[in-house]
């Protein structure tokens, strides 16, 4: 059994299994547009499931079909399952957020146990420098899911970029058990493409989250290597802790719904969900480039054209409502 087969195999899995949830539970998760959606026609979310599933049997086949330089990591379907749950019942009868977070966070505690703490330059204060570690762990794996739960909201974007961001973990890192999951976004991708026919839900956006959280971790204890890698969030990340930064500057309600993430001002200023994936996908994969062939150097690299595209965004949208605001 070949990864390539692999890959197909999750591939074709997934599309199937989207498209039955799709024609068999689309009144169940059917989400209705509001002021805050990008899309104007009811569509069915929870489509993440079905990626979610096929990942999860991929890794159990592998458990007991090995292959050659392709390790199973049977904890891991665990350690990611409660998320997977609480995510498809929030689909379903929207939880209280106080519960969600709570679920986020012993998963979190429970990744930190099994893998490992997150490589930071503490060692020299001893007890008090693995405390802080583990503090930050928690709350940057934590904010990996919400983050990549923000972040979807136009089709394609978050799986599409996912699908950059697990091709450049699987190489760099050399975790290529993540060469299942890619398979199977690429299968939810053929139906969630714009014009989407459903959406991945919390199910599958807080899934890649803390997926892509505990790829992060499972890294050996390389403090270059492990901060190199951080930065392939980016833009996803980038994107909910600039959005973040500004409304808690204008004061406003971090916790509330809203619309001012800058893939969403983009949407709004007239560009398409498919130019908007594209674009974001598009810097994904110059990150992933630029880290993998320059390490550290290309992290920072992708930090500061982060910062550039940042600014440039802001001059645009300051333009585009003031052309609005002449006509």
């Amino acid at each position: 059994m070949s990864i390539i087969f692999i890959s197909i195999a999750s591939f074709l899995l997934s599309l199937l299994l989207v498209f039955l949830i799709k024609e068999n539970f689309s009144k169940q998760l059917l989400d209705i547009p509001n002021e805050r959606s990008s899309h104007v026609k009811p569509t069915p979310r929870g489509g993440g499931l079905g990626f979610v599933i096929t990942f999860i049997l991929g890794v159990i086949v592998i458990a007991f079909f090995p292959i050659s330089s392709l390790e199973s990591d049977i904890f891991l379907p665990l350690i990611l399952l409660p998320l997977t749950i609480i995510g498809f019942l929030d689909d379903r009868f929207n939880l209280p957020s106080l519960l969600r977070y709570g679920v986020q966070f012993a998963v979190a505690i429970f990744a930190v146990i099994h893998y490992n703490l997150f490589p930071f330059p503490f060692d020299n204060l001893g007890l008090m420098g693995v405390i802080i570690a583990t503090i930050l762990t928690v709350i940057g794996f934590t904010a990996l899911i919400n983050f990549y739960n923000f972040m979807d909201g136009l089709d394609g974007i978050v799986a599409g970029v996912c699908v950059v961001q697990f091709s450049f973990v699987a190489i760099y890192l050399q975790q290529y058990q993540w060469l299942i999951l890619i398979g199977a976004l690429l299968g939810f991708l053929y139906w969630n493409w714009s014009p989407a026919k459903i959406f991945m839900g919390d199910v599958g956006s807080t899934f890649l989250g803390g997926a892509i959280a505990i790829a992060l971790l499972q890294n050996p204890n390389n403090l270059s290597l492990s901060w190199s890698a951080i930065f392939i969030t980016l833009p996803l990340a980038g994107d909910a802790i600039y959005t973040i930064i500004c409304r808690l500057i204008r004061k406003e309600n971090i916790f509330q719904a809203h619309r001012s993430h800058i893939y969403q001002r983009l949407q709004q200023s007239g560009w398409s969900h498919q130019k908007v994936a594209l674009t974001y996908i598009f810097l994904t994969l110059i990150m992933g480039l630029a880290i993998f062939y320059l390490d550290f150097y290309g992290a920072l690299f992708s930090l500061l054209f982060a910062i550039i595209l940042i600014i440039i965004s802001e001059k645009y949208f300051k333009s585009y409502s003031l052309i609005n605001a002449l006509e």
